[in-house]
């Protein structure tokens, strides 16, 4: 068994289309996992890890991916991610379990709207992260640009730790700053990594650049503060441990160079995730709901996260992550969220779409499970007492699509479908329109929806109409209100008794239940019906009908029967007195605004503006480099729906856009 201090668990993450998997495919080549390297475009197999047929399709990464490689003594458990905003629940469990991660950028575009995104949900989980300026290759690219871009917007500490030789066309390899080497990659796939002395003409510029990063790790280690200011020479090994000590921390964030797709940086960037990027026993102490602190050790009680699952034709396949203790085939395991008792079959390791069996696993390991029944966020334990760990954020769906089969005989197929694909991602939901009775896909943006109906035909044969997209708008309350709400019902036997008193106010979180109920008005096992009976009141709101979100419900009183009184009773009265109460509030209805990054030609820039300004857009302000700017602009989703045609009409096709959930605020209009 590996060591666990020599094993890392990591993620790729960036924007769409900064060479994710491209370079993910130069590591598992170059660590000797494959032995062939695959374009993620260009008419081949296709990328390794882009394994699904519309990934292929569409040239995008749509599912997290996980494999295991080995680089010298270390063992990389790696995990490539999405960059499309779409998809941005398979970076966020990615992140979840992992214990460090790569942020990609591109050398000419930089920190992007969804590197943004990524950089908020690193800081989520507290992952320590290396950046990987990628594409050095390319016309424009400017790596000192992007690192300040990554201080000012990501409010990050980046310290450069290589300087690049030549760039864009001229773009032939790194100065390495702490052992002060010119390191070029030769041969055919870049795999003869040289190390030279540093090319005279760059000599002063690499000295003045390591100069800086000495000058900005200093401020981590006192021993080298001290060796700095009495001239001496500072020791390699100091460098390495000083950036590994302050990465861990989140105080500093390392930044590489390279070119994943000309085969240039990587062998660094994988020597850099051994040494900077934690092991499972260097990341910070994970604590259970309860408190608990779990301790990365084989011996210790077994406690798993279950972070993603996919369903295939043999059952449940389920990635997890193994946070103390062992796991071997034929264990029990408790679901800590249902309490069910469960049979562990076989335990696999990723490769892609391929598995390898294994026999045991233990802390600090990323396997699957084949064949076992539970939920995405589910904490995995072996034995008492049950713990529960933090389960992942998951983002509320912003667009709804009804749909309906076409012929008869694809309703079963349909609706197999449907409850596969809602059961493996947290953002695709499923529901009844209660006035059509049509059925209703809700997710993230128009290509995640697309993707899932690509999949509906294509995996289960099943054709579908489809509906006119809608925005998934929302309803809040202005003010508070009271409630006094008596069901006194009486049809003969017993009857129905509840009485129950309080208010309700505006807050900032989805919905809130206080009760302030004392001297028992109401008895205590009555209270959680009244709960049920307040959530099902916001289920649908009074202007729309859309959910009810941002209320506080506060239960203060009452009173019941010994009789009459029930659980149904009290949890009907609840739903009556919200319900009637919201009326009162002044309530109003909320629209999904977008965060929308437009890029383009700068000849074009006053049209894009315009046609933002027109779709009701918010302009937030635009950055001018060599040719092209980046537009950004909050604008409300219902104005966005087919705008990639507008914008390629727009600008000749020349501008590219991308965009994210922002927030909800008051809609001006429904459509």
């Amino acid at each position: 068994m590996i060591p666990r201090e020599r094993i890392r668990n990591i993620g790729i993450s960036a924007h769409i289309d900064s060479g994710k998997t491209t370079l993910s495919e130069r590591i598992l080549f170059y660590t000797g996992r494959i032995h062939a390297i695959e374009e993620v475009r260009g008419g081949g197999k296709g990328a390794t890890m882009d394994f699904m047929v519309e990934e292929k399709l569409h040239g995008i990464t749509i599912t997290s991916a996980a494999t295991t490689c080995q680089w010298h003594d270390t063992q990389i458990n790696l995990i490539d991610t999405p960059g499309h905003v779409d998809f941005t629940i398979e970076v966020e469990r990615a992140l979840r379990v992992l214990d460090g991660a790569v942020m990609v950028l591109c050398a000419v575009a930089g920190v992007q709207s969804q590197s943004i995104t990524v950089d908020r949900q690193m800081k989520r989980y507290r992952v320590p992260r290396l950046a990987f300026i990628n594409k050095m290759d390319r016309m424009g690219a400017n790596p000192f640009r992007v690192v300040q871009a990554i201080r000012d917007r990501l409010q990050l500490n980046a310290v450069l730790l290589q300087y690049p030789i030549g760039s864009e066309d001229q773009f032939q390899g790194v100065i390495d700053l702490i052992e002060m080497q010119a390191h070029y990659f030769e041969g055919e796939n870049g795999e003869n990594w040289v190390k030279q002395s540093i090319p005279a003409d760059l000599e002063d510029e690499a000295q003045q650049a390591r100069e800086k990063l000495l000058d900005a790790l200093s401020l981590f280690s006192e021993p080298m503060t001290e060796l700095l200011l009495a001239g001496e020479e500072v020791p390699q090994e100091l460098i390495w441990q000083t950036i590994r000590q302050a990465t861990l921390s989140l105080e500093l964030t390392p930044v590489l160079l390279g070119s994943a797709f000309k085969n240039k940086g990587v062998q660094n960037l994988l020597d850099a995730i051994a040494l900077y990027l934690p092991s499972p026993i260097d990341r910070e102490v994970v604590k259970t709901l309860e408190s608990v602190s779990l301790q990365p050790r084989p011996d210790a009680s077994l406690v798993a996260l279950a972070f993603k699952l996919t369903v295939e034709s043999f059952g449940q396949l389920t990635y997890t992550r193994i946070y103390s203790g062992t796991l071997k085939p034929g264990d029990s395991v408790y679901n800590s969220r249902t309490g069910q008792r469960l049979q562990i079959g076989r335990l696999v390791k990723m490769h892609a779409n391929k598995r390898e069996e294994v026999k045991v696993a233990v802390a600090g390991d990323i396997i699957a499970l084949l064949g076992v029944d539970c939920a995405s966020g589910d904490t995995l334990c072996g034995g008492e007492p049950l713990v529960f760990l933090e389960r992942m954020f998951v983002p509320e769906p912003v667009i709804t699509l009804a749909i309906t089969a076409k012929k008869q005989e694809d309703n079963d197929r349909l609706s197999r479908a449907l409850n596969r694909f809602q059961k493996e991602d947290p953002t695709f939901r499923v529901s009844i329109d209660p006035e059509s009775q049509a059925t209703l896909i809700s997710g993230m943006g128009e290509l995640h929806l697309e993707i899932y109906l690509e999949r509906i035909q294509r995996e289960y044969n099943a054709e579908v109409f489809v509906g006119t997209p809608a925005v998934a708008y929302r309803e809040t309350i202005g003010q508070r209100a009271n409630f006094d709400y008596k069901l006194k019902k009486q049809s003969g036997g017993s009857g129905q008794f509840a009485h129950v008193t309080g208010w309700i106010e505006p807050t900032d979180e989805a919905f809130v239940f206080e009760s302030r109920v004392v001297g028992g008005t109401i008895p205590k096992e009555y209270i959680p019906a009244c709960e049920k009976g307040f959530r099902e009141a916001i289920a649908s709101g009074v202007l729309e009908g859309y959910p009810v979100t941002g209320v506080k419900v506060i239960l203060d009183g009452g009173s019941y029967h010994t009789v009459d009184s029930s659980e149904l009773a009290f949890r009907s009265a609840a739903h009556q007195a919200v319900e009637s109460a919201i009326a009162q509030a002044k309530p109003y209805i909320l629209e999904p605004i977008m965060l929308v990054a437009v890029e383009t030609p700068n000849e074009f820039v006053g049209r894009v503006q315009g046609d933002l300004s027109s779709r009701r857009g918010l302009l937030l302000g635009s950055e001018t480099m060599q040719g092209y700017s980046v537009i950004r602009a909050e604008v409300p989703l219902v104005q966005m729906f087919g705008y990639s045609t507008d914008l390629r009409s727009l600008t000749s096709g020349m501008a590219t856009f991308s965009m994210e959930f922002a927030s909800y605020r008051q809609a001006l209009t429904i459509k």
